[in-house]
């Protein structure tokens, strides 16, 4: 007696012993036991998932002897001679063969013809979607309208390809892919039938390996019981399959958890040792990562399809969720760029050493094998002691500060840490300008949590800007202690407003407002973002990673008067933008000679002059005056005040006079003696006029 190969062996005879597709069977079952019968319908879906088999069951359904109904008894002649591919009514269409319109013009000849035995002529047309369009539009009148006794079956794996004639005269059915759990099940009830010893192991190896398709998880099988000697073992089927052992996937995440470098070479040196695919290792690897993620949200769903249930739920308790989707990206980026590299397994290694040395930091997990040392630590630790209710009461300017002794009615909700202030009182009797810039001030930082708190000095500290000190509401410009570049506020509010000539817009404290330091800010472009730069040294690591500012305008000579006072009047009414608007803004007029006009250029902007924008200032002039103007552009210091100097003094008399009238708002002092309160440096904007 011959060998039938499973996949044909165990085909189902019946709707009963199909495996999936429940939403098929559902509609078919009900329209054949109510007697709704369509005469066309078309089974889609990719192979091996029981198109042909669900068409050769309705065939039977239809023409059994006992009668239409959705379960046929399998022993009449009909039934068997259908199992058996040897019914007259059924005719079995190869499409891919008979593509030709004269092979369907044959085949419909017959349509009008009575069936031979059975009840109804079925036509069961497989990859219809082979057809040409002529064999489909010779289809199309007969598909549509069939005589009573004809029953068109359509199978096909590429619905797309036909015609939407044809998809609207069928009833639509789409198959789904087996799961691997399905495909395990079905197999475990085979090889119990058939008395083959195998290892659940295996079998998940070959339900992954079938992708979906229970033929080919079949055929797959035949293949095992050839190679394993009558067994399906796991070992046999992993090296038949050229699958990897998930041992050595997890010992390659058990490096990367330990940021073991030596461990995480050594792992792919054993993998390299079987010639895997290192695709198939980087899909393994994510296909474990993708398990582990699903292990941190709901453990009870992950399944024991490989026997490694419990390594995947301790990894999901020893990885953090970010580093699994943090190694999970990065494997499918390192995938997607593996056919780059030099060769696969250098390709392999960088997309490991990759989530070695950026994997997320961590504080209290760092790597066994540091990646690398002399990483710029924060310069500023101070965030944690800035509280605003925890400063002192009273603000007092000086540097020296009477710790707790003071006349305020602020000891009654501080009785506890009375003796606190006292001890660091002892500990800070001498609290300096120097003491403020000591390199230590981490140690201490702590402590001064609550009452201990004081004020600042004031500006007079070490006057460095920051970079980072920018007058916005996240982060404040706040007085800090921090190793040599310690920075004062651009603005100390607190201090009373001087009594000098209105200031530049930006008070440099960190420059020394000599010509190194003078620059632009333009009326069109608001340039105080930028000018806190004026000045400024490099300050440890952030210094090189700030692009340099413009500088600030320097102060005028003299006011504007004459014809600078016209050129300031004019500047605004010319419509000038960009750099050419920078170049006008920092120009002043010294002469005017019938149509030939003289300005002064600030030199700080001499780099930003140019030919092209000598004649663009000029046509706007020549535009605006309605005739021709000449320009003679000289690059001079101007001896009277520029359109982005006067802009700058009105900015920084706006700001003066909003820092007064904060500092002079009785409920603002009422709430600095009552409650503490501190009014942030760089917090005051004057409203926009």
């Amino acid at each position: 007696m011959s060998y039938q190969v499973l996949a044909r062996k165990w085909r189902p005879r019946s709707f009963r012993e199909m495996v999936g597709q429940t939403h098929v069977l559902r509609a078919l079952i009900n329209a054949l036991d109510n007697q709704r019968l369509h005469h066309a319908y078309l089974f889609t879906g990719t192979r091996g998932v029981g198109k042909t088999t669900i068409a050769r069951i309705l065939a039977k359904c239809l023409n059994c002897e006992q009668g239409v109904s959705s379960t046929p008894c399998g022993q009449c002649s009909v039934c068997r001679e259908i199992d058996e591919g040897r019914f007259i009514d059924l005719i079995e269409v190869d499409a891919a063969s008979r593509t030709k319109v004269e092979d369907t013009r044959e085949l419909l000849d017959n349509v009008q013809y009575a069936p031979s035995r059975g009840r109804y002529k079925v036509y069961l047309i497989d990859e219809v979607h082979m057809l040409s369009t002529h064999s489909f539009n010779a289809l199309l009148k007969t598909l549509e309208e069939p005589p009573p006794h004809v029953k068109f079956l359509l199978a096909t794996t590429d619905p797309q390809k036909l015609p939407v004639t044809i998809l609207s005269r069928c009833l639509q059915f789409s198959l789904k892919n087996m799961p691997p759990e399905r495909v395990v099940e079905h197999l475990t009830h085979v090889l119990g039938a058939e008395q083959i010893p195998f290892e659940e192991d295996a079998l998940w190896l070959l339900g992954r390996a079938a992708d979906g398709s229970m033929r080919d998880a079949m055929s797959l099988t035949d293949q095992a019981i050839a190679f394993g000697e009558g067994r399906v073992l796991a070992a046999d089927v992993r090296a038949m399959l050229g699958t990897l052992d998930h041992g050595q996937v997890y010992g390659v995440l058990q490096a990367l958890i330990g940021g073991d470098a030596p461990a995480l070479l050594e792992a792919v040196r054993q993998l390299a040792e079987q010639g895997p695919d290192w695709s198939g290792v980087l899909a393994e690897l994510l296909n474990v990562l993708h398990r582990v993620a699903i292990a941190q949200v709901l453990p009870d769903a992950v399944d024991n399809g490989q026997g490694d249930r419990e390594r995947v739920l301790a990894l999901a308790g020893a990885l953090p969720a970010e580093d699994v989707q943090f190694y999970y990206q990065m494997g499918l980026i390192g995938r997607r760029d593996l056919p780059l590299a030099p060769d696969p397994r250098s390709g392999f290694e960088m997309v490991l050493l990759r989530m070695l040395a950026f994997r997320p930091a961590d504080a209290t997990r760092v790597p066994a094998t540091p990646l690398k040392a002399g990483t710029p630590a924060p310069a500023v630790a101070a965030p944690a002691a800035l509280p605003a209710a925890s400063v002192q009461p009273q603000p007092q300017p000086q540097p020296q500060p009477q710790p707790q002794p003071q006349p305020q009615p602020q000891p009654q909700p501080q009785p506890q840490p009375q003796p606190q202030p006292a001890a660091q009182a002892a500990a800070q009797p001498e609290r300096t300008p120097e003491a403020v810039a000591e390199p230590q001030p981490s140690p201490p930082q702590p402590a001064r949590t609550e009452t201990s708190r004081e004020p600042e000095p004031p500006v007079a500290t070490v006057p460095v800007d920051l970079p980072w000190d920018l007058p916005d509401d996240e982060g404040g410009v706040t007085a800090r202690a921090v190793p040599a570049a310690a920075a004062a506020p651009r603005r100390e509010v607190p201090v009373t407003p001087p009594a000098t000539p209105p200031q530049p817009p930006v008070v440099d404290e960190g420059g020394e407002g000599d010509e190194a330091g003078d620059g632009e800010d333009y009326d069109s472009v608001d340039m105080d973002a930028y000018a806190y730069l004026d000045g400024m040294q490099p300050v440890d690591d952030y210094a090189p990673a700030v692009p340099p500012a413009e500088p600030e305008p320097a102060l005028a000579v003299a006011p504007a008067t004459g014809l600078a006072a016209e050129w300031l009047a004019l500047f605004p009414q010319l419509g000038l933008a960009g750099m050419t608007a920078s170049i006008a803004a920092n120009c002043t007029l010294v002469a005017v000679d019938g149509d030939h006009w003289s300005l002064q250029l600030d030199p700080a902007q001499s780099a930003l002059f140019n030919a092209a924008q000598q004649r663009r200032l000029s046509d706007a002039l020549s535009a605006y005056h309605g005739r021709t103007l000449t320009l003679d552009i000289r690059i001079e210091r101007p001896a009277q005040e520029t359109p982005a100097q006067a802009a700058a003094r009105q900015r920084a008399e706006r700001q003066r006079q909003a820092e007064a009238a904060i500092q002079s708002d009785p409920l603002v002092r009422r709430m600095i003696e009552q409650f503490a309160a501190v009014i942030r440096d760089g917090t005051i904007e004057p409203l926009n006029n």
